[in-house]
């Protein structure tokens, strides 16, 4: 199915699951999605170009977004080492044809990554320029009534400043931030947007966008006005659908938030 919109709309692979990558790119050509972003995890499908690249033909959705492994639980996806699984992930999303990598900011026990990872993701960038590696906005983590930062520098990338940025909406309520003037901060470099919605109870809630808080629909109306050229993936939680016809319904009605949206621009105010 063609692209009705200018900005692609993607299906993340981790708005299916429990359900395995493949599931994925099955939904994702059954609902009309542009293409796909694929979450390399633990499943061993999602970490194999080979059987990523047979599923985009057989279902005729392309790959246009890698989510590195920067997840507490794949953390030895590929190697122990982040710079060795980023490379592969560019390695994967450049053998796809997709142009981006989501990256997260390094945690804090990971201090020797933290210390070059500025430069190290100029370098890999520079060795990769069909690819951008935008970094994602994440949130502090509440636990036993105590708040915590497990990222370095910070949750926050703009604080840092890198050459891109993906902005998540259910980390922005997670952080309680507001998501437009994160998006003001990020300028030129947002290059990816995660739709999720969120209530702002202080956890990532990953909610079909429109069932939250955040401005998901402003957002999107906005994109065209900031002269965004990246692509928008729909990152939701359907953990706790029924059965696959829930799931999809999930799935269809972020789409048509998306679209709808996308296509209702607005303008930027300075």
């Amino acid at each position: 199915m063609g692209v009705t919109s200018r900005v692609p709309v993607l299906l993340s692979s981790s708005s299916v699951f429990p359900e395995r990558t493949a599931a994925a790119f099955q939904m994702a050509a059954a609902l009309g999605y542009d293409g796909v972003e694929v979450m390399v995890w633990t499943d061993a499908v999602s970490q194999d170009t080979g059987a990523l690249r047979g599923l985009a033909e057989h279902y005729g959705v392309p790959v246009l977004s890698v989510h590195a492994p920067c997840l507490l639980v794949t953390q030895r996806v590929w190697s122990p080492d982040p710079w060795e699984r980023l490379r592969r992930s560019a390695e994967l999303a450049e053998t796809l044809g997709a142009p981006t990598v989501v990256v997260h900011p390094p945690f804090t026990w990971q201090r020797d990554y933290a210390r070059t990872f500025a430069d190290g993701l100029d370098r890999i960038a520079r060795q990769h320029p069909d690819l951008r590696f935008p970094v994602e906005n994440m949130y502090p983590v509440r636990m036993a009534g105590r708040q915590f930062v497990p990222y370095v520098p910070g949750w926050d990338p703009t604080e840092a400043g890198y050459a891109s940025y993906t902005l998540d909406l259910s980390h922005c309520a997670a952080s309680h931030s507001d998501a437009l003037e994160m998006a003001d901060r990020m300028g030129a470099g947002l290059a990816h947007v995660h739709l999720g919605d969120g209530t702002g109870e202080g956890r990532d809630e990953h909610l079909v966008p429109g069932r939250g808080g955040q401005p998901c629909a402003e957002l999107l109306r906005s994109l065209a006005g900031r002269g965004f050229t990246g692509s928008v993936a729909v990152e939701v939680t359907t953990r706790g659908a029924k059965s696959r016809e829930v799931r999809e319904a999930d799935l269809r009605e972020s789409l048509e938030f998306a679209r709808a949206n996308l296509t209702a621009p607005s303008p930027v105010t300075p």
